[in-house]
């Protein structure tokens, strides 16, 4: 399979979690998916009130000067990891 086809896979198969993971773990599979699908955060930071927002802007940053494929090879190993952790 392709590398585009496996992080599809990944990114419908951690949806399907028994069981919600933890923030962080969130948190950075949102910034490796950001990373993969557009690049470099390409947005202005939300402001102090957009806690959510913020959290998710500083999340994808993290991922910053990666390229799409590491950022999908990335994301693909982390979605494993919690698949394991969580089961589906």
């Amino acid at each position: 399979m392709s590398l585009q086809a496996d992080f599809d896979r990944a990114a419908e198969d951690v949806r399907k979690l028994k069981t919600r993971p933890e923030d962080e773990e969130l948190k950075e599979l949102y910034g490796l998916y950001k990373q993969s699908v557009i690049g470099d955060v390409d947005i202005e930071c939300p402001g102090m009130l957009d806690l959510k927002g913020k959290a998710k802007w500083e999340a994808w940053n993290l991922q910053k000067g990666l390229s799409k494929e590491d950022a999908m090879t990335a994301y693909i190993s982390k979605a494993k990891e919690l698949i394991e952790k969580y089961g589906i």
